[in-house]
């Protein structure tokens, strides 16, 4: 399993906005991308993480590189963000 995780630096104010768009994109995530295996919010004080779960890295990369992560999700949280995202690629064995 490949996982991608996002870190988001996102005020108590926008949290609940930057909430909606992860529900808004959620299922066309979980049924329209290619090897997509789970997609998850992880909430904290400091941060909001998305955990993506993939079949490989290849698939992993190729989101990144879709419109769906560069225009729609992307564009939809740059406001929200006081920080740009923190990318980050983990396999599990």
């Amino acid at each position: 399993m490949i996982y991608l995780q996002i870190t988001l630096k996102i005020a108590d104010a926008n949290r609940a906005a930057a909430a909606a768009i992860y529900r808004a994109y959620k299922a066309p995530f979980l049924n329209t991308i290619a090897g997509a295996k789970s997609k998850e919010l992880l909430v904290r004080a400091q941060d909001v993480q998305v955990m993506h779960g993939f079949d490989s890295l290849e698939n992993a990369n190729a989101y990144l590189a879709g419109d769906m992560f560069t225009a729609d999700v992307a564009g939809s949280l740059k406001p929200l963000l006081d920080a740009a995202p923190d990318i980050r690629i983990y396999q599990s064995y």
